[in-house]
């Protein structure tokens, strides 16, 4: 049992990074509803404002370096508070290649970190591993370069996604409009997803790719997202 008297999946820390283009406030009812399962001093959520993802001047091509700065300081405050005790990274859209970038150890725009042995489990959400997003491609084209089979054994991979929207031209509104977000992902708009990611675009070789229902990609006010109890209740028990 915790502290505050739930039982706890496992007893190891997590940390939550936000999507690009989000930043840490938007993570609060996550954290909340992790911590009905997990105690709530071992949740951090890593702390990114918009400035990080854009800059000032822009510099957009730096935010995943401005990023993983911070996630490296989370990650070490974590170890420090809870030592010998594996983290567990929970990271949302674009969120989850700068994880995937910081972990697998090599030099990226001249950073480097070393702490996947202290990473058991990197797990995505609507993170889209295949792209061409110019921005969002710098760390994919990465990922691919460096990615290997041996990384599996040291971190665990689970790669969620919601198929909750399919995109339709000769549909609705919601499927017309899903249809441009999954075209400009993939070049592709028939296909099922959260609404901005297709489900196909989030499957990584590797790793264990698990589709959800119901779920919106964006933590916008009312939706059921992935960091609503709706959302987290579908993939809290494969952390």
């Amino acid at each position: 049992m915790s502290e505050n008297g739930m039982n706890d999946i496992e007893p190891n820390p997590v940390v939550i990074i936000p999507g690009v283009l989000f930043w840490d406030g938007l993570y609060d009812g996550m954290k909340q509803e992790l911590s009905r399962t997990i105690a709530s001093e071992r949740i951090a959520v890593v702390p990114v404002s918009l400035l990080d993802w854009v800059g000032f001047p822009p510099r957009p091509e730096l935010s995943t370096n401005r990023v993983m700065a911070a996630l490296d300081r989370t990650i070490a405050d974590m170890q420090q508070r809870f030592p010998d005790k594996p983290v567990r990274i929970v990271a949302h859209s674009g969120g989850g290649t700068v994880a995937l970038v910081y972990l697998l150890e090599k030099e990226f725009q001249g950073d480097v970190y070393h702490r996947r042995k202290s990473v058991s489990t990197l797990l995505t959400l609507g993170t889209p591993f295949v792209t061409k997003e110019y921005y969002a491609k710098m760390k994919t084209d990465f990922i691919m370069k460096h990615l290997s089979d041996d990384f599996f054994h040291d971190c665990r991979v689970v790669s969620v996604v919601s198929d909750a929207y399919q995109g339709a031209l000769d549909k609705g509104l919601i499927e017309k409009v899903c249809y441009h977000f999954y075209m400009n992902v993939v070049g592709e708009g028939n296909l099922a997803g959260d609404g901005i990611v297709p489900v196909t675009s989030c499957f990584l070789e590797g790793a264990e790719n698990v589709t959800i229902s119901g779920i919106e990609h964006l933590p916008t006010p009312h939706a059921k997202w992935y960091g609503t109890k709706e959302g987290v209740e579908q993939w809290v028990d494969m952390l």
